[in-house]
């Protein structure tokens, strides 16, 4: 196989930028189907912008007008524009507020389909070695932060942008000395935030890291929970969580104190410019300085123009307060949306034929040629094997565990490719298929049977258009599954729990071998399909086993000796080399490791 460019997922630690340019243009092509609405949504920022703006200047108005030659006439109209205005005001920052939501929850929604299909077409070998925690984190965490990208994001930092720049302009119209003295923190402000970004961004990675670690354990200790309570592990799992946990409380806190410093610098600068504003702009109004002094645009600075100027500069330091804190969201979210797209980088996939096979018919001959495999490249698991299993030929799989056996099975159907060899299908290379035609020719029956939430009925058809539910019921009656579904209220419309908590291990395993039977897939693979049902439940499978295989190409790996002596060839797996091969009675006359298996396993 070729070499991949990008074959896993490791946590990154190394900050990502505020403000990647290559990031938002990947994103971007998810925001364009749904861009009008974030255009729409800048546009009512826009306009909030402009009536804030209007508010303290009609205040400034009403003040030096209206209010201070007791002039009422037109003092109660000023009054009623500005609460029309603040009406407006709420009103676009609602529409303004759902307009940019909907366009970023439905890009983000498009992202999580695509990064969900693409992990449906990576290969197993990529989930091997990927630890299933830290893609849910990617898949839910990380999206989520990207959310705030569009909630707290680039839109409204270009209006607030726009804001500041507008209110400097104004208040250098209303009185240029007194904008500049109050501009004086503003250099400072621009330092502090220089020196403190650096610090929030180290914060957010490390918190990311701590929650996908956290993601990862619960992962797995729920799902082996039965194994960590059999075992008396409670105290020793409850222990390794608090350490985790304890990380994850120094990362988030960490956040919070470069959060909170950042923005109390910003509350506090502005305080200082309040006072300035009131020292420097009281002084005027009290002493009555000369427009040739600080010009305003009438003889002297007024009150009106003072408050206006506290407003204004109240306002100012608001976005810039938010500015700060949009930083560190802008920075989570670069950070997680690195990681998404380090996912859907990932290259680790089986080739599909550009032009695949597709004969009508299949007979369901087997050839393995010269197959070498490797999960690990320096511990082969199959070396050299060759065997050829005819059509309608029933096949099992013996040896001890890690003889190779499974994975026969996953590169017959084709969850691997072998590193060496080929695999052939009614003499076709499995490569020449293409995986969703060849998985319909190849049904399998795992050990380890997964159900998903859904009805009994809904787990035997899996939504395949090509199995009604006439027929499921029909193939699942063969199994005599009809007689176990008739303690449930809803039948075959029962609804299965999480992971099929509600049924038996035996019943797990009949609506698992019910799904292949209704497919009818020319070549069948069990892999003791029967090893996980009690004495009552095999004899009611073991009569339907056999008619299922009956005619068909069947492959199955026996742990119990017992259940293969009427198959017509049975294969010894030894250390990744086939070893012995044919029927029970050769294989005893033979007096090799099958005779000895045979004999260990009864004498047991």
């Amino acid at each position: 196989m070729p070499p991949q460019r990008h074959t896993g997922v490791e946590e990154d630690d190394a900050p990502a930028k505020a403000l990647d340019l290559a990031l938002l243009r990947r994103l971007w092509y998810f925001i364009r189907p749904h861009q009008r609405w974030l255009w729409a949504g800048l546009a009512c920022l826009l306009l909030m912008s402009g009536s804030r703006l209007m508010m303290p200047w009609l205040v400034k108005i009403a003040l030096d007008d209206h209010l201070s030659i007791g002039d009422l006439e037109g003092y109660y109209p000023l009054v009623l524009l500005f609460l029309g205005i603040a009406l407006v005001d709420a009103s676009l920052r609602r529409l303004q507020q759902v307009l940019v939501e909907t366009g970023g929850q439905s890009a983000l929604r498009d992202l999580r389909v695509a990064l969900f299909q693409h992990l449906q077409r990576l290969s197993a070998s990529f989930f091997d070695r990927t630890p299933t925690g830290r893609l849910i984190g990617r898949v839910t965490t990380d999206i989520e932060a990207l959310q705030e990208l569009f909630a707290s994001g680039v839109v409204t930092i270009a209006g607030d942008l726009l804001f500041l720049v507008a209110t400097i302009v104004i208040l250098f119209s209303l009185a240029p000395g007194l904008a500049a003295a109050s501009m004086v923190v503003v250099p400072i402000l621009i330092c502090v935030t220089l020196l403190i970004r650096n610090r929030v961004r180290g914060a957010y990675v490390k918190m990311r890291g701590k929650l996908s670690e956290m993601n990862g354990f619960l992962h797995e200790r729920i799902s082996g929970m039965a194994v960590v309570q059999m075992f008396n592990r409670e105290t020793a799992t409850l222990e390794s969580y608090g350490e985790i946990n304890q990380g994850v409380r120094g990362a988030q806190l960490r956040t919070v104190w470069w959060e909170t410093l950042l923005s109390t610098s910003v509350e506090l600068l502005s305080s200082m410019t309040i006072a300035v504003i009131l020292w420097y702009g009281g002084a005027a109004v009290a002493e009555g300085w000369e427009a040739q002094a600080l010009p305003t645009g009438s003889d002297y600075l007024t009150l009106g123009v003072l408050f206006a100027f506290i407003d204004y500069m109240q306002k100012f330091f608001q976005p810039l307060n938010e500015l700060s804190l949009k930083y560190t969201v802008m920075q989570n979210a670069m950070t997680a949306g690195r990681r998404v797209f380090d996912v859907l980088d990932v290259e680790d996939h089986l080739p599909e034929p550009e032009q695949p096979q597709a004969p009508a018919q299949t007979r369901g001959e087997l050839v393995f040629e010269d197959v070498h495999f490797a999960y690990d490249p320096e511990q082969p698991v199959l070396d050299g094997v060759s065997f050829r299993v005819a059509p309608g030929e029933r096949v099992a799989l013996v040896g001890a565990t890690g003889a190779g056996k499974t994975t026969v099975l996953k590169l017959l159907t084709r969850l691997y490719d072998p590193h060496q060899g080929r695999i052939l299908l009614d003499g076709i290379d499995l490569r020449e298929f293409a995986s969703r035609d060849l998985r319909r020719r190849i049904g399998l029956v795992p050990q380890d049977v997964f159900l998903f939430e859904g009805t009994i009925l809904d787990n035997i058809t899996l939504g395949h258009a090509e199995v009604d539910e006439g027929r499921a019921i029909q193939a699942a009656t063969r199994l005599h599954l009809d007689e176990l579904v008739q303690r449930f209220p809803g039948g075959w419309h029962e609804p299965v729990r999480e992971r099929g908590r509600n049924l038996s291990a035996g019943e797990k395993q009949l609506i698992s071998f019910a799904r292949v039977v209704a497919a009818a897939p020319p070549v069948l693979v069990l892999d003791e399909a029967t090893s996980n049902v009690d004495s009552h439940t095999e004899h009611l499978l073991q009569e339907a086993v056999h008619d299922a295989m009956e005619g068909r190409t069947s492959l199955a790996i026996a742990h119990r000796l017992s259940t293969i002596r009427d198959v017509d060839r049975i294969l010894l797996f030894h250390k990744g080399k086939l070893v012995e091969q044919g029927t029970h009675d050769e294989l005893m006359r033979l007096d090799g490791r099958y005779r000895r298996l045979v004999e260990l396993q009864f004498s047991s």
